[in-house]
């Protein structure tokens, strides 16, 4: 047998392995589509020269897609009543880079590249053109392992098991725990928020009237509240957009975390970080205090991403690879 038939075989074998265990691998598409990254990417680095605000939306997508029923692009289905349309998912952005990469796949290797394994490669890419665009150098990034397939099920009532801005600590532990991510994962990912925003809609009430006191949430730290008050006047527009990282604006860094550390964070869910002793500690290890263990954020975000990204795996003859993002085939 000569060398080309052998690591034909060898890829085969492991493909066969793979969709037996159902796991995802690095290089899946080696062979039947080797220039899927090269076409996400680019996909993703247009859109994000275009406006910034994709790459946190692309973030935020993938995180959408997979607390609901895994990851398998059900986030992406057009629908009266599809996840689309749930109020968690409302001011979800970036479809468009999707559709625009599955266009270009579907002409490149037609049949082969799943929706799934699109938005998790772009949720990675927009990480990295994040950090180019902010000159950021070795920023966080992290080889995406693939194999995904599209579910055929995307429904708004199923969106429950996302955790909310406003939940308790406990009640976010005990979701990321469903999808067996631990509270580092929590810690971990939500750092995404770096590079986000809110609208005003999903904190103004900390700043107003918390817990009906008609006064504002006593975490928040004192000389930031004006500053969130004058962004979000009291009764003024619930859309407004607030960048959730004050004073990184675009870094994506660990810098979100010196913000919980002063009592800066915007949405509730955010401050409880600081709020619990065991979250705080991980806060304070993103941070590097003296006589804790250190966690790097750019490391330690590409693993979480990655177990993240393994949530409720349809491989193998689950599901399907979809013709278009939008619609079961």
């Amino acid at each position: 047998m000569d060398s080309k038939k052998s690591i034909l075989l060898v890829l085969l074998l492991a493909t066969l392995i793979t969709l037996a265990l159902g796991q995802t691998r690095v290089g899946f598409y080696q062979t039947s589509c080797p220039r899927v990254e090269t076409i996400v990417q680019t996909a993703v680095r247009s859109a994000i020269n275009s406006n910034p605000t994709i790459a946190p939306g692309l973030l935020r997508m993938f995180f959408h897609d997979c607390f609901v029923n895994g990851c398998d692009a059900s986030i992406l289905i057009d629908g009266a009543s599809s996840e689309k349309t749930a109020p968690p998912n409302g001011f979800l952005r970036g479809f468009e880079v999707i559709d625009a990469a599955k266009t270009q796949l579907e002409t490149t290797c037609p049949g082969v590249v799943s929706c799934a394994d699109i938005l998790a490669l772009a949720a990675r890419d927009s990480v990295v053109q994040q950090n180019f665009l902010t000159l950021q150098t070795g920023g966080a990034s992290w080889q995406v392992p693939l194999g995904r397939r599209d579910g055929l099920v995307s429904r708004a009532s199923d969106t429950g098991s996302l955790p909310g801005f406003n939940e308790p600590l406990n009640a976010l532990i005990r979701k990321f725990a469903d999808k067996n991510l631990n509270t580092q994962d929590l810690v971990t990912l939500s750092g995404a928020h770096t590079i986000g925003t809110a609208s005003c809609l999903t904190f103004s009430y900390r700043l107003y009237n918390y817990n009906n006191t008609n006064g504002p949430d006593p975490s928040i730290d004192p000389t930031f509240l004006p500053t969130l008050r004058n962004l979000c006047p009291n009764g003024g527009d619930g859309t407004r957009r607030v960048t959730l990282d004050t004073g990184s604006v675009g870094n994506f860094d660990n810098s979100y975390y010196s913000n919980l550390r002063n009592r800066r964070g915007v949405l509730e869910s955010d401050a409880a970080l600081w709020n619990n002793p065991a979250t705080q500690t991980l806060v304070n290890r993103f941070l590097g205090i003296r006589g804790l263990a250190g966690l790097t954020f750019n490391v330690e975000f590409g693993r979480s991403m990655v177990k993240m990204g393994n949530i409720e795996l349809k491989t193998g003859s689950q599901g399907e690879i979809r013709r278009v993002c939008t619609a079961i085939n």
